[in-house]
């Protein structure tokens, strides 16, 4: 185990461990959600009413929950996504939509949402003005998971038939007319058991990514070529995987309760799945099948159909601190900052906002769509978005709202949402071109080559 662990350089005496965690069961809606202290284990917050599947629970800006929630077999309703302000958890807000939802992702901004349904089609949306960008069919069976490049330039999707589905944000959030939406890279035919974990490498090389699969196996791609880069075949299914902090270990927890240590360095074709020593580390403290880990700052963190969560400590790989949810089997972990628990006083700090998201009926026609990024605020628009409510209460809580957009406060937001979307604007231009440079210079080379190629065979004739 020593030989693994020298090469790690974090220091625990330096981090600050003051961080939360978000646990939520999938099993029963009045489960809801529990945060607990990382540091003393202590419950600091419970908010009721939560039930989301894996993968469908995230933290928005560290300052909202959001939540898809899951329909039970036989139910004619929609599907609900559940949004709580943390500094102010009983304001619950809830879109409904006209399917049933799955997993959650989000630019690091929080400007924009995606959510996979069970159908197999993507919907993303403006959170700011809760304005559905694009709706479309992604995949033939349920999608389990989705996750945002480490730039937010790619939204990368699995499901449960093993395929992957690699999409432009551009493409995505272009005004405009566009043609038929299409995934730039698919990996189809790869893995032959549902997507259980997706992760984007952000410090080694960005292009890659690491999928998990019921299979029994972990495969490192290039999300650009769609090449494999990489496969890892382990002894049970593996239905969790998380990088720790630094992207040195991946972690991958099995159906056993088994969680499998690996070294990594996706900017490496040669075998970035080997030990130092060839030898397979595996850490064992739950009974039951893994569920969800995530890494923070305070270490790893498991949990399991055992109903219990735990806390690793990521040098000596030891248990630090044991949770008991005797409400049920877990299927979500979220690490959040204890201080975006507290209630804020300035109103210059909750500024951002999430609004009731836009539903639609069936993925949108894109020969006939026009996208338009920034929220407007026209009479029909507000006069079609108030028909959407549900209840009473949802209706009254939208006329407030659009009460709340003619205050100052409402117009200063506007100019933020507009200054985030020109920064994303300018930031995806650059990525474009630096990619369009790299392709550029690939192409010379590779043209460079098929013309010696040539000259090459004459020097060898000659000879």
């Amino acid at each position: 185990m020593r030989s693994l662990c020298d090469c790690r350089v974090i220091k625990r005496d330096n981090m600050d461990c003051k961080e939360a965690l978000a646990v939520c069961s999938d099993k029963n809606i009045s489960i809801g959600i529990t945060i607990w202290d990382l540091e003393n284990g202590d419950r600091l917050l419970h908010i009721p009413t939560c039930s989301s599947p894996p993968h469908g629970l995230i933290s928005l800006r560290n300052q909202y929950l959001v939540a898809s929630q899951v329909q039970r077999t036989g139910s004619v309703s929609g599907g609900v996504i559940f949004s709580w302000p943390l500094s102010k958890h009983q304001a619950t807000l809830r879109s409904y939509l006209l399917e049933s939802t799955g997993p959650l992702s989000c630019t690091r901004d929080g400007t924009f949402l995606a959510c996979g349904a069970t159908s197999g089609n993507i919907h993303v949306w403006e959170v700011t003005s809760g304005r559905l960008l694009k709706n479309w069919s992604a995949h033939h069976t349920s999608i389990c998971c989705m996750v945002l490049s480490s730039d937010d330039s790619f939204l990368i999707s699995g499901s449960a038939d093993g395929s992957i589905a690699v999409w432009s944000m551009i493409s995505l959030l272009a005004e405009g007319n566009c043609d038929c939406l299409t995934s730039i890279v698919s990996m189809s035919k790869d893995h032959t058991g549902a997507i259980t974990g997706l992760l984007p490498a952000s410090t080694n090389s960005s292009s890659n990514f690491i999928s998990s699969s019921l299979d029994g196996t972990c495969k490192v791609w290039n999300m650009l070529s769609g090449n494999l880069i990489k496969t890892k075949a382990f002894p049970l299914p593996i239905t969790a995987i998380v990088l720790d902090l630094l992207e040195e270990i991946l972690f991958c927890g099995s159906d056993n309760g088994a969680i499998f240590l690996n070294k990594f360095d996706a900017g490496l074709l040669n075998d970035p799945f080997s030990s130092p020593c060839g030898e397979q580390i595996v850490l064992n403290g739950h009974q039951k099948s893994i569920t969800a880990l995530t890494s923070c700052k305070a270490g790893l963190v498991s949990a399991s159909d055992d109903c219990t969560v735990c806390l690793w400590d990521t040098v000596n790989y030891t248990i630090i601190r044991r949770f008991n949810h005797f409400k049920g089997p877990i299927s979500n972990l979220v690490a959040i900052s204890k201080s975006s628990l507290i209630p804020k006083n300035n109103h210059r700090t909750s500024q951002f906002r999430v609004c009731v998201l836009d539903k639609n009926s069936q993925p949108t026609n894109f020969a006939k769509e026009t996208v338009t990024l920034l929220p407007s605020s026209t009479a029909q628009e507000e006069t079609d978005a108030m028909s959407g409510c549900r209840s009473t209460n949802l209706l009254e809580k939208h006329i407030l709202d659009l009460e709340r957009e003619r205050t100052l406060d409402a117009l200063q937001m506007r100019v933020e949402t507009n200054r985030e979307n020109q920064m994303w604007a300018i930031k995806m231009t650059k990525h474009t071109m630096e990619m369009n440079q790299c392709l550029q210079s690939a192409y010379l080379d590779l043209l460079h080559d098929r013309l010696l190629q040539p000259h090459d065979s004459r020097l060898k004739m000659e000879k």
